[in-house]
Parts: C-alpha cells; structure tokens; sequence
C-alpha cells in the first residue's frame, strides 16, 4: 500500500512539473502598455484636453503566462489623469493574481489658455494686444486658468503679470464704472412703477455689481446693482 502512495504522489509531481514546463512565461510588456494607455485615454476622454503620455515606465518583470489573461489597472482616486504619477497593473489569469505591476507614468494635458504676450504692470486694463491663446499643459499650472481673451480683456491686473505665463481668474478684476463718493441716478423698480433719484455712491464698483448708495432726499442708503457709468437700480 506504502509502495502505491508513493507512485501515486510521484505520478502527481511529474504531471505538475511538466504542466510548469508546458507553460513558460512570456514577454508581454507590449500588452501592459496598452493596458495602461487605454485607462489614460478611457480616464481623461471627457475631460477635453489633447492627451499624450510623455513616459511609461514598468518597474518589475513584465513576463507572463501564455493565454488569456485579465489587466486591471489601479491608480489613486485623486489622480485626475495627468501629471506624473505611481499606478499598478494587476495582471490575472482565472480568478489567479500572476503579476502586480508597479508603473510610473508622465502624462502631458493641453488646453487653450490666455496667455500674456508681455508683461502686464498692475492696474493696467488689458487690451487684445496683450494677450493671446496659446496651448500649455494643464499639469504645470496651480490653480484655474482662463480660456477664452472675453474673459480678460477689459479687465484690470490686479498685479504685475509676466510675460507668456497663462493669466487666472484671481489676478484680475472688473474695471470699476462707479467711485465711491460719485453723484449716480438711482432708479427705484417695484413692479411695473420706476422712481428715479439722485444719490452718491458709497462704494465702488463694476458693471453687474452690487454697491451701497445714499438717497440724498432721504439720507438713507440701500444695496443697489450698476447699470452703467452713472446709474443703479433697485429693485424693491
């Protein structure tokens, strides 16, 4: 009985090792890539931006069993697709984990920003001479940019701005039409009724915006929205 275990086991062995011979590893790096690729594009399609993976790195052995097998590709959730960043493939054949994958990718994101063509001196009103679209990458810029000179001309820097750097949102400001201590028209609407009145304007402020203005009849002061250089409007 001893002597048929033992041939049994050694037939087990024999049959195990020439299935490990019958199966080498293969080179499959090809495949990863493409693993990696395709989550890039799949992650940044929507997005809008024009995608190019600057750098793909594997940093283990990329060799794997002959057939079908299953990438799966996982990267942190704050990875928003571009950048430089540490992801994994975890290769799988059947419900078996054959290879976890480290990967180091640098993935380039353009997009059209405004971008100042010279320096720009604080307090200057920007004009379409001073600005043009240019295309950058997203990942060297803190922060929102602005895509479109509407956006910026007619507006003032808020400080000095460099020469070819993409202008955002925070270093300008709407030009102001009214000074504060300035007589305006106050036009008074309630419903389908308009009183107009003479005040002066206790702050100051851009078109759309809402500053404080004084009734000079009545002394009183009440938040009021600009309408243009020299009128408000409340709205009662």
């Amino acid at each position: 009985m001893r002597h048929m275990l033992t041939y049994l086991l050694t037939l087990l062995l024999s049959a195990s090792l020439l299935e490990a011979q019958a199966a080498p590893l293969l080179q499959r790096d090809p495949e990863i890539r493409e693993a990696v690729t395709s989550y890039i594009k799949q992650k940044t399609s929507q997005l809008g931006y024009e995608i190019h993976i600057k750098k793909l790195t594997l940093g283990g052995p990329t060799e794997l069993p002959g057939g079908s097998v299953d990438f799966e590709v996982v990267a942190s959730q704050q990875w928003e697709g571009w950048g430089i960043a540490n992801i994994a493939v975890i290769v799988r054949q059947g419900n078996r984990v054959v290879r976890n994958i480290p990967v180091r990718v640098e993935v380039e994101a353009l997009a059209d920003m405004v971008v100042a063509l010279h320096q720009i001196d604080r307090d200057s009103v920007i004009s379409s001479d001073d600005v043009v679209i240019k295309r950058a990458d997203i990942s060297g810029i803190q922060g929102k940019y602005l895509g479109r000179t509407s956006d910026v001309i007619g507006k003032k820097a808020r400080a000095t701005l460099r020469a070819n750097t993409p202008l955002k949102p925070d270093q300008l400001e709407k030009v102001a039409l009214i000074k504060s201590g300035q007589p305006v028209t106050i036009q008074i609407e309630s419903g389908n009724m308009r009183i107009t009145v003479t005040g002066k304007a206790r702050s100051a402020g851009a078109a759309g915006e809402m500053i404080r203005v004084q009734n000079l009849e009545s002394l009183k002061e009440f938040p009021a929205r600009i309408l243009d250089a020299r009128t408000v409007a409340i709205l009662l």
